[in-house]
C-alpha cells in the first residue's frame, strides 16, 4: 500500500511541476506574443480556469506527501519526503500571500477594465511564479530521491 501511496504522490507533484513550469516558460510567452489585447485577455481566462482548479491540486499534493511522510516513517527516505512537503507547504504560502492576491485581480480585468499598471502586475506574478515552480522542482527532485 505504501508502494502506491509513493507512486501516486510522485506523480501528482510530477504533473503539478509539469502544468506549472508549462505556464511559467511556454503559455504565458505564447500570451506575450500575441497582438493586441489576447495576452491579457488569455491571462485573464487562465487565471479563471487554473486559479479554480490549482489550489485542489496544491492542498492534495501537500497532503499526500504528509501521508506518506507519516506512513514511512522510520524508511528510508522519510527526511526526503518531509523536505517535499514542507517545500509543498512554502509554495501554497507562496501561492497565497503573493500571487493569489495578483490572479484574483487579473482574472477579473478586460481591456476596458484594465488598470495602467496591469503589466507590471503581470511581470511579478511571473517573477514569483518562476520561485515557485524552483520550490516545486526541488519537492518533486525530493520525492523522486526518496523513491530510490
Amino acid at each position: 500500500m505504501l508502494d502506491a501511496l509513493e507512486i501516486v504522490t510522485t506523480v501528482i507533484v510530477g504533473l503539478l511541476v509539469g502544468v506549472e513550469f508549462s505556464v511559467a516558460f511556454v503559455i504565458n510567452r505564447i500570451l506575450d506574443a500575441l497582438p493586441g489585447d489576447s495576452a491579457q485577455l488569455g491571462r485573464s481566462h487562465g487565471g479563471r480556469m487554473l486559479g479554480a482548479l490549482m489550489p485542489f491540486w496544491y492542498i492534495g499534493s501537500l497532503v499526500l506527501s504528509a501521508i506518506w511522510a507519516v506512513a514511512g516513517w522510520g524508511e528510508g527516505g522519510a527526511g526526503l519526503v518531509v523536505a517535499a512537503g514542507g517545500l509543498l507547504l512554502l509554495s501554497v504560502i507562496m501561492s497565497l500571500l503573493l500571487l493569489v492576491p495578483i490572479n484574483n485581480r487579473g482574472k477579473t480585468w478586460t481591456p476596458e477594465n484594465r488598470p495602467e499598471d496591469w503589466k507590471e502586475q503581470m511581470n511579478r506574478w511571473d517573477r514569483y511564479h518562476y520561485v515557485r515552480v524552483a520550490v516545486l522542482v526541488a519537492a518533486f527532485a525530493s520525492l523522486v530521491t526518496a523513491l530510490a
